[in-house]
Parts: structure tokens; sequence; C-alpha cells
């Protein structure tokens, strides 16, 4: 199973997430300090079902990634999906 993180600001440095599956929420969590934190947090609660995770911020999907690089690359992802999120504001605007 392919799960989706959803993160998202809430205020100044404080971050929420959302694990979902087929667009039904598993868990979730608020008040979390970094994006970073959301995705080890979100990665601690999946089941040995989970193969790998969608990362998503503020609604833009950043990438897929097997579970052990969500484990191995935390802050290496966490940038990408800022990165990504960015970028695709940038060209919205």
């Amino acid at each position: 199973m392919i799960v989706r993180f959803h993160i998202d600001p809430m205020e100044q440095d404080l971050f929420e997430y959302s694990v979902s599956y087929e667009g039904e929420t598993l868990y979730a969590d608020v008040g979390l300090g970094s994006m970073e934190d959301c995705i080890v947090a979100a990665t601690e609660g999946l089941d040995q079902e989970a193969v790998a995770a969608e990362i998503s911020y503020k609604g833009i999907l950043s990438g897929t990634y097997p579970l052990a690089s969500l484990a191995l690359m935390t802050a290496q992802i966490a940038d990408h999906a800022l990165q990504t999120t960015l970028a695709v504001e940038e060209v919205l605007l």
C-alpha cells in the first residue's frame, strides 16, 4: 500500500499532518515543529502494509518515496517538498 502524507503549515513554526489511503484519513496530528517532524511522526504510525508514501505539502505532491528513504533522508525529502511547492506557487501567482 502507498499512503499519502498531507503536510500543512498551521501558524509560525507549527505544522500539521494527516496520513491517508485512497482518500480516507488514517490518522493525523497537529502542532509539530517542522516538516521533518511531520514526516517522522507520520512514518512511525504506519502499519506493515505500507511500502511507500507520497508527500504532499500545501496540497502539492512532490514525490513518492519508499519507507526506507523516508527514514534515511527526512531532511532532503522535506526540503524537496518545500522547494517543489514554492516553484509551483510561483508559477500560479
